[in-house]
């Protein structure tokens, strides 16, 4: 098992996760790119399925990390609450999230901020003897 913050360290170094909702006793799994900032991980969505289960529910995200060849790798889980960030946010959240540098990958608009506030953070190394 990994420290919370030797698992933010290595989810700090990567810019792709899934994020896992629950919708109606149906898991779903979006792909989705990410920033982490201030032990937040923030992303971007437009109007949809990932927008309406997200906001204000509790969620999973997920970033692995493999190396094939030596048969090794890590996985960090982060649960929390996920939650839009509106024009109704302190001004700072609003701006400490518009400035981050987090262009989604994905085709469209993604004008909606979304961040997870975790309640916690678990991850653990695989190594291959």
């Amino acid at each position: 098992m990994m420290t919370p913050d030797e698992c933010l360290q290595l989810v700090a170094a990567d810019e792709i996760g899934r994020l896992a909702l629950g919708t109606g006793g149906t898991p779903e799994i979006f792909p989705v790119n990410y920033a982490l900032a201030d032990g937040e991980i923030i992303f971007r969505t437009d109007e949809g399925l990932k927008l309406t289960l997200a906001e204000q529910h509790q969620v999973a995200f997920e970033v692995d990390g493999l190396d094939r060849r030596a048969r090794e790798g890590w996985s960090v889980v982060i649960k929390g609450r996920a939650q839009e960030v509106t024009v109704h946010d302190r001004p700072e959240l609003r701006e400490r999230v518009s400035s981050l540098a987090l262009y989604p990958w994905a085709e469209g608009d993604r004008g909606h901020w979304v961040r997870i506030v975790p309640s916690q953070v678990s991850g653990r190394r695989v190594i291959h003897r």
